[in-house]
């Protein structure tokens, strides 16, 4: 059995091309994402890459809209998003394939 602590990860990502990683993979990648209120990524998107982003807890804005707990958002290839967390947010991100460097701003 092999352990880890989130908090040793990227940015919270845990599986696919980082370091440290539980699983060296350019298959996936697999992050679990915590915000504090008020933070905020610009504008991006994706050209290899479909992006599902799971809301665990909190509120979150993307594109004008908003998301809460249990809200799952799936941003295919070439749609773009920001992203601004209302409340302290907990999100769960899937990026398939893994896909290094790829993401790009306007």
């Amino acid at each position: 059995m092999q352990t880890a602590h989130l908090s040793a990860m990227t940015k919270g990502w845990f599986i696919g091309n980082f370091s440290p990683t539980l699983c060296a993979t350019e298959a996936v990648e697999v992050a679990i994402k915590e915000y504090p209120a008020g933070f905020s990524e610009e504008w991006h998107y994706h050209k290899i890459a479909t992006e599902f982003t799971v809301i665990v807890s909190g509120e979150v804005e993307m594109n004008g809209r908003r998301y809460c707990k249990g809200d799952i958002i799936v941003i295919p290839p070439g749609e773009g998003t920001d992203f601004t967390a209302l409340t302290p947010t907990v999100t769960t991100v899937v990026k398939l394939p893994g896909a290094t460097n790829d993401k790009y701003l306007k």
